[in-house]
């Protein structure tokens, strides 16, 4: 069994995932941290990192190399996804990761983010009585992947920038966003969506697997948890339905109103409206009659990259 730290820096957040990795590729977590920085914020009318959000950024990274060295893992691999492709400014950004954790991030495209999500999210499934070929949908706040596969593999992926934070910039600008708004979400999700089913033949997909906090906190209202719970969250399967029921109430309410919910994390509360919205329309779109939610996604496949279970 080998130690291993994988850090996911998103549009919307910074995670980070401490693991002893058996054999088998099992993950035995020892550490999981989730924080919001927002570090995508503003990128998709600016084209480049804020100074603002680069400081949130390396002070989460300062507490993520202290964890690090307190744990004595055998490697380390950040990935940067979405945001970071963008950029105009990201050679400061990666000076500042590399002067932190001491290694470079790789700055993936979207065919390995979706390979990562795929092997994160499908590892415990093989095997399983879920049904596969598994398509697996990844919300994030840039970009959504979507990767159809099964036991033997990735068959088809495709990344689309349909992300939480990005549609929230773009089109969800009052509070509640209008109909108007919504309206002009939905057409441009929608429109990604096709333009990844002609690369993804979703049609082939047996079960739909759901990623990233936009779906889980869609989970955990549409269950009515008192509180998050990730363990009550993880393999439920919700139905197409309830989605739209949870999307349409997030969208009609006010910030105020997203912020006292229970299950609320509060680095979600101005994006998840556009993020329920997305998972909605995948359901819609794709004929799906159900969502199956994991709380294992990229986090674990970039682990089990760095253990050298995955390529």
């Amino acid at each position: 069994m080998s130690r291993v730290a994988a850090i996911d820096c998103g549009t919307n957040s910074l995670r980070l995932l401490v693991a002893d990795v058996a054999r088998d590729g099992l993950l035995h977590d020892v550490v999981r941290e989730m924080r919001i920085v927002r570090l995508g914020e503003g990128v998709d009318r600016t084209g480049q990192f804020s100074a603002v959000a680069l400081t949130r950024t390396f002070a989460v990274l300062d507490d993520y190399a202290a964890m690090i060295a307190t744990h004595g893992v055998a490697a380390v691999r950040m990935v940067a996804t979405s945001a970071t492709r963008d950029v105009s400014n990201r050679e400061e950004f990666l000076a500042g990761v590399r002067e932190r954790i001491g290694t470079d991030p790789d700055v993936i495209d979207g065919d390995e983010e979706a390979r990562l999500s795929f092997a994160g999210a499908t590892r415990e499934l093989q095997g399983s009585s879920v049904a596969a070929p598994y398509l697996v949908c990844d919300i994030g706040g840039g970009s959504t992947e979507f990767v159809l596969g099964d036991a033997s593999g990735v068959q088809a992926a495709r990344s689309v920038n349909i992300g939480c934070v990005r549609m929230t910039e773009r089109h969800l600008h009052d509070d509640p966003p209008t109909t108007a708004q919504i309206d002009a979400a939905r057409a441009d999700i929608d429109a990604a969506i096709e333009l990844a089913a002609q690369t993804v033949p979703v049609q082939q997909a047996a079960t739909l697997v759901g990623l990233a906090g936009s779906v889980t906190t869609v989970v955990a209202l549409a269950l009515g948890l008192p509180h998050y719970d990730p363990e009550r969250i993880h393999h439920t399967r919700i139905s197409a339905v309830d989605v739209s029921k949870v999307a349409q109430s997030l969208l009609s309410m006010t910030r105020a109103e997203r912020a006292a919910l229970s299950v609320m994390h509060p680095g979600r509360v101005d994006v998840i409206g556009a993020g329920a919205l997305v998972l909605d329309r995948v359901l819609a779109v794709g004929g799906f009659d159900a969502v199956l939610a994991s709380e294992h996604d990229i986090l674990d496949g970039i682990a089990l990259s760095a253990a050298g279970l995955q390529e």
